[in-house]
């Protein structure tokens, strides 16, 4: 491996490799570092897997429920081993895709773990050795994990990430959903469609807290008419895994009344944290806020000059498209352009049932801006599975 490089991007999600592409597309030469899968948390094990579980269990949904159908449908069954081998092949054959692009784009791709110990110099553990390299410019894009409770961790059997979601074996009798956002709502209605009891827990007081109250309120009955229970205003204490199930107690915000939920297995969907850590340990200099996020400026560089961060590691909306538009802006910015972005028409989509998207300001923010508004709604009666 060359030992300096124009550009070095840490991350192959879809800010990164986006990025990286755009670099060599301005005649750059380009390393990108990622020490997991090309195509990053979304093409692997988030947005993609997602949306082909809920296509293949909406279908389903409808063969079982479809009224004008003739003959006996009770003992349809959906081979869930066969929708998983067949979710693994979708999910590969797009990571050799994006693989040859950045072949096709001379994009040198490293397996390994980076660190920055200077505005130039970046460490990348291969497995058992050590590279040092340098770069005139540094592109972050480590992305996020899910975030947890102290008293609720994910351990792969019980208490579940969305990742480990998505691989389970076997279809659990009940599921406990916490968190009522994109992911915990999209992976509740995945495996209500196929006979799994699914509850879900939220803090805030409404489902896909930040968008329009209303709204978000024709989607909590939408959901629940389908059979998904949901309980919000919900604040955890304590959680407790015996005789194979899990069990979470706290305290309803609204009565102030106790609760007690038990399930087979819990998905934990509260949120997500920035990979940030190692980069802030490893820089001091570079700034980050309370959270953990990467502050940068409006050319997305970061407080140390000459290194960028783009998507989950500056926060905002935590979405793949947002990161690959980022990844453009940050990589000309590297290859000495001025590129801004104006994220006021910021698309959002979230593929439940109904499916809600939404671009620009919700009316909350406009009232917080001060900004003059008018409403007009068009009420129609959508078709909801019974």
């Amino acid at each position: 491996m060359e030992k300096h490089w124009d550009i070095v991007v840490i991350g192959a999600g879809p800010g990164g490799y986006v990025a990286a592409v755009r670099g060599a597309q301005l005649g750059k030469r380009v390393l990108l570092v990622e020490k997991s899968k090309v195509g990053g948390v979304c093409m692997n094990w988030g947005c993609i897997p997602t949306k082909y579980l809920l296509q293949q269990t909406r279908e389903f949904r409808q063969i079982k429920t479809n009224k004008n159908l003739m003959g006996s449908f009770e003992n349809i069954t959906l081979d869930w081993q066969k929708v998983q081998d067949e979710k693994e092949k979708i999910v590969e054959r797009l990571v050799k895709g994006i693989e040859f692009i950045l072949s096709k784009n001379k994009i040198e791709i490293v397996k390994g773990t980076a660190s920055v110990s200077s505005e130039k110099r970046i460490k990348i553990q291969i497995e058992n050795r050590e590279e040092v390299i340098e770069a005139e410019k540094i592109i972050l894009a480590a992305g996020s994990r899910p975030a947890f409770l102290s008293f609720l961790k994910p351990d792969g059997e019980f208490v579940l990430t969305s990742r480990n979601a998505l691989e389970l074996k076997e279809i659990p009798k009940k599921l406990l959903v916490v968190g009522a956002g994109a992911i915990g709502l999209e992976m509740g209605l995945i495996f209500l469609r196929i006979g799994c009891e699914v509850e879900v827990v939220e803090i805030m007081p409404q489902v896909l807290p930040g968008i329009d109250r209303d709204i978000a309120l024709r989607i909590e009955r939408s959901l629940k008419s389908l059979g998904m229970k949901i309980n919000t205003r919900m604040c955890i204490k304590n959680s407790l895994i015996k005789n194979q199930t899990i069990r979470i107690s706290g305290t309803n915000l609204k009565t102030e009344q106790a609760f007690e939920f038990e399930a087979d297995r819990l998905l934990l969907a509260a949120g997500r944290r920035p990979n940030s850590e190692e980069f802030i340990r490893d820089l001091p200099s570079l700034s980050s806020d309370k959270n953990g996020y990467i502050q940068v400026n409006e050319k997305l560089e970061t407080s140390v000059s000459g290194i960028y961060a783009i998507g989950d590691l500056i926060g905002g909306k935590l979405l793949a498209h947002k990161a690959s538009h980022e990844g453009i802006a940050a990589a000309e910015n590297a290859a000495g352009r001025d590129q801004r972005i104006d994220y006021h028409a910021l698309p959002f989509a979230v593929f439940i049932e109904p499916e809600f998207a939404s671009v620009g300001m919700n009316k909350t923010e406009a009232k917080e801006r001060q900004i003059e508004f008018k409403t007009g709604p068009f009420l129609c009666r959508p078709t909801v599975e019974h």
